[in-house]
Parts: structure tokens; sequence; C-alpha cells
């Protein structure tokens, strides 16, 4: 009887310790797939690829159609503004509808058309025809081995308006070279925190062909944030500050009684399903970083502000056809 209780004593032993020994094990086995989970791309820094008006670090996923409108009204207040135009609703500054295509997870390529907001000083071009290009070059992982996001951005844009006969104009145009601008832009991004992401835009601008003493070439800075309010809604803000040489902003006020102002854009963002909404107020009467950047001429604080909004809807192109959803809040394909 005593041989019969050590045998089912030492039994007993064994398996507590094989029981604790597996635990262990297991424990560490989940340790290890967290650590390995939080190494992956952080996701879904934003919800869209555009904020207000910047660009943002994100693209479709692959095979993803992404359909785009964007709408600007009129001035608010100020002199074209108030009640008469009610309060800007009346008057469309500028209107772009776009298409934007996942190639890959990383890349995408897409175009589309604005009317075009010139200002009839430093701009004349409408019409406007673009082709763009995004590349998600490095993506920030969740144990912070890498910290930040970074796209790389650009476009070419063509006016395909007819030939203005005004020699001191943009829209002179004495070839076709003249009509084309382009964009090169680094958007540096990082997540935060669940409710809170934030970016840089370092941007080029080149424009074959300007009024005098405008500049060819232009660099300028871009920042924009994130912050959530709600699951499904957001406050959004971007502003760009252009570099504008001195001697280009003198002769433009003292000759032209002209000002540039930065653009300056502030908005509510929805997400309902597959849509990404957003409603906003900003002072930019483009919607085109060829213009918007180095053109904006109205200005936040005499009212020269004006309603927007934009609508972006994904469409799946891949197996699942006709299925909808905001693809780049979806994992990377492996």
């Amino acid at each position: 009887m005593n041989n019969v209780f050590r045998i089912v004593s030492f039994l007993i032993f064994c398996n507590s310790t094989l029981a604790l020994y597996a635990q262990e094990d297991l424990s560490k086995l989940f340790d290890d797939m967290d650590v390995q989970a939080n190494r992956g791309p952080v996701i879904a820094t934003f919800k869209s690829p555009r904020l207000v008006n910047a660009q943002t670090i994100e693209t479709p996923h692959k095979h993803d159609l992404l359909f785009l409108v964007i709408h600007r009204f009129g001035d608010i207040a100020g002199n074209f503004g108030g009640f008469q135009t009610f309060y800007g609703l009346d008057n469309s500054t500028d209107i772009l509808i776009g298409f934007d295509y996942g190639i890959t997870d990383r890349w995408s390529i897409g175009t589309g058309r604005t009317k075009g907001a010139p200002n009839g000083t430093s701009t004349s071009q409408k019409q406007l025809i673009y082709v763009n290009s995004k590349y998600r070059m490095i993506q920030q992982t969740g144990d912070d081995r890498t910290p930040v996001s970074v796209s790389l951005f650009g476009n070419t844009v063509v006016s395909a308006m007819n030939k203005l006969g005004q020699v001191t104009s943009d829209a002179n145009f004495s070839s076709f070279s003249n009509r084309l601008s382009f964009i090169a832009q680094a958007i540096i991004a990082r997540k935060f925190s669940d409710n809170l992401s934030l970016e840089l835009l370092p941007t080029f601008i080149r424009r074959n062909y300007v009024t005098y003493m405008d500049q060819n070439n232009l660099l300028a800075l871009g920042v924009g944030g994130r912050m959530k309010v709600s699951p499904r809604m957001a406050i959004i803000a971007d502003y760009y500050y252009s570099f504008r040489k001195q001697a280009s902003k003198d002769y433009f006020l003292q000759q032209k009684n002209f000002k540039f102002y930065n653009s300056l854009s502030l908005g509510l963002e929805i997400e309902t399903g597959g849509h990404v909404f957003n409603v906003c107020f900003t002072n930019a009467t483009a919607t085109l970083e060829n213009q918007y950047i180095p053109s904006t001429s109205t200005s936040w604080g005499k009212g020269e502000f004006r309603w927007g909004f934009s609508i972006s809807r994904a469409f799946s192109l891949g197996k699942k056809t006709g299925e909808t959803k905001n693809s780049w809040n979806k994992q990377p394909s492996q």
C-alpha cells in the first residue's frame, strides 16, 4: 500500500512540474508573438491619402481604386462674401475630381482634373490636368525601431486652357512646356497614439512659366495633423509656409498691391463605412499644391476663407470585386 502511495505521489509531482514548465513555455511563446506583432508596420496613421489640402503618407491597397472629389466654395466674408453670395455658397473657387490606383501596397499612381483657381495677378492658369505618384518608402513599426513613416510624392500638372493674349500673364503660353508645373515632396509622419498623428512635408515646386518677378523654383514646408475625437470623427489641419524671396514679395506688394499668404486649413473628418468625408475651412482657393502653395492670395484675417469638403471612397478591383473599404487601414499583404 505504501508503494502504491509513493508511486501516485511521484506521478502527481511529475505532472505538476511538467504543467508548470509547459505554462512557462506557453507564456514565453505569447510574449514572443507580442514582440513580433509590435515589430510590424503601424497602420492607419491617417484615414485618407489627404488631410484637408496636404497629402498624407497613405496609399490605396494593391489593386484598389480611390475616387476623390474636392470642392471649395467662395469667400465667407470680405469683399466677395457675406449674405450677397450666401457666405460663399453661391460660388466655387475650385473643384477637383480624381482617381488613385494602388499598383502595390506601397505604390500608387493617380490622375484627375481641377477647375483651377487663378487669382489674376500671380497666376491666370486654369483647367488643370494632373498625374501623380506616391511611394511609401519607410514604414513606422510598433516597437519604434523605425520611429517614422516616409512617403515620396510627385505630380505633373498641365494647363489645358486657351492661351491668353496678355504678355505679362503666366498663361501667355509660347510652347507646351510653358503649361507645365511639378511638385516633389517628402512626407514624414508619425503616429504617436491611436488618437494623434502628425506629419512634415518638405516640398519643392517647379513652374516652367511664371509672371514677372515670380519664382520658377520655390521651396515650402508643410505641417499637418489628425486628432481623433470619437471612433469615427477627427479634427484635421494643415499649413504650408512658402520660402518666397523678399524681393518677389516686395515687388508684388508695391507694384501690384498684391500680397501672398500661406495656406492654413482646418477640418472635421468623418469616417462612414467605405467613405471618408471631411468638411473644412481654408483660405486656399485652389486644391492642387502647384497653385495653393505659391499663389494663395486670400487671408483669414480679412474673412477671405471658405467652406469646403472632400469625399473619398475606395473600390477593390482585386479578387473580391465590388468590395469597398478604406484600404489604407488594412495590414499590407505578405
